[in-house]
């Protein structure tokens, strides 16, 4: 741990960059620089090339990305691709052309197929097709992986670049996005309970069938998983991966099913109607369970169980609203 190095956050200000900072301020690291997105826009590649030619960064956390649920992959697939390809291809290459030797960026979990085999172990890139409903933001995901590998395999020994890559599953808490529409399914759950107990309705409805399972990881948990992956020693990652496979998964380690999610939320908010299902709506993939042994092999493990991390992540929505 370089407690002093120069260290850049970029998308600090969305969950999972907020996250990190959190636990780099709190891990003793004194020397963090940020952008707000009206500050540097990280699509525009000569602005990132400016920056990073002005600030002498010496470690980068990749966590910008446009995000969202279901519904907004749907409407939205131009933006999600465009966008979080252009971030990407900018910030890692304007890192490596100003010197950057250590990065991190962070994928996720939908870069698996659809049907992956469960749990979804790091060998499972590529080898199906992916869910369709949000495939370019997958795309996108898979194309950081490979741009950060690249750079490592063509830069690693003249250059000294380590560029890492952790891929978390579903997540929520502090910071997220509970917009009515474009949210992930517990943001979005939480919201709709919040308002259905504040305005005594009998019964909320839940897109799909309940069925499918998902892998849920409480944010300030993944913050601590990356900074931890960071700061491994490169001959101990370098034992740990492959040079063309060198993502790292980070998960809970268990799942649960959209209903069982639903009513967890709903006593967590204190929502004491009935809950209903529209399987006209789509359920997306069955299930999405990572294998999370080969990060557990390396030294770190979740701290925050479901249910206390939906009551945290419900206290921030409530004091978000005020």
């Amino acid at each position: 741990m370089n407690t002093t190095a120069r260290i850049y956050i970029a998308g600090h200000g969305g969950m999972v960059g907020g996250a990190v900072l959190r636990h780099l301020r709190a891990q003793g690291y004194v020397n963090l620089v940020t952008r707000s997105r009206e500050e540097l826009d990280l699509t525009d590649q000569r602005a990132v090339r400016e920056f990073f030619e002005a600030e002498s960064i010496e470690q980068v956390y990749l966590a910008a990305a446009k995000v969202g649920g279901i519904h907004a992959n749907n409407v939205y697939p131009a933006e999600f691709i465009y966008q979080n390809l252009m971030i990407e291809a900018n910030v890692i290459h304007e890192a490596w052309r100003s010197g950057v030797r250590k990065l991190l960026f962070l994928g996720s979990s939908c870069i698996y197929p659809k049907l992956a085999q469960q749990p979804m172990a790091e060998e499972a890139l590529l080898t199906g097709a992916l869910e369709a409903t949000n495939e370019p933001y997958a795309i996108s995901k898979i194309a950081g992986i490979k741009l950060c590998e690249s750079y490592n395999r063509q830069y690693g020994a003249s250059h000294g670049t380590d560029y890492r890559c952790v891929m978390p599953t579903n997540l929520y808490g502090p910071g997220d996005n509970y917009h009515s529409e474009n949210s992930h399914v517990i943001p979005a759950l939480i919201r709709r309970f919040h308002e259905a107990r504040i305005s005594r309705s009998p019964s909320v409805v839940i897109w799909g069938t309940g069925t499918p399972l998902r892998e849920f990881l409480y944010v300030d948990d993944l913050a601590a998983a990356c900074v931890h992956v960071m700061n491994l020693k490169t001959e101990i990652y370098a034992k740990h991966v492959k040079t063309m496979l060198s993502h790292i998964n980070v998960g809970f380690g268990s799942d649960i099913s959209i209903a069982d999610l639903a009513r967890m939320i709903a006593r967590v908010v204190g929502f004491h109607g009935e809950i209903t299902f529209d399987s006209t709506k789509p359920d997306g993939t069955p299930r999405k369970l990572m294998s999370s042994d080969l990060l557990r092999s390396l030294g770190w493990r979740p701290e925050i169980g479901l249910e206390s991390g939906l009551a945290m992540a419900y206290e921030d929505f409530v004091k978000r609203k005020s």
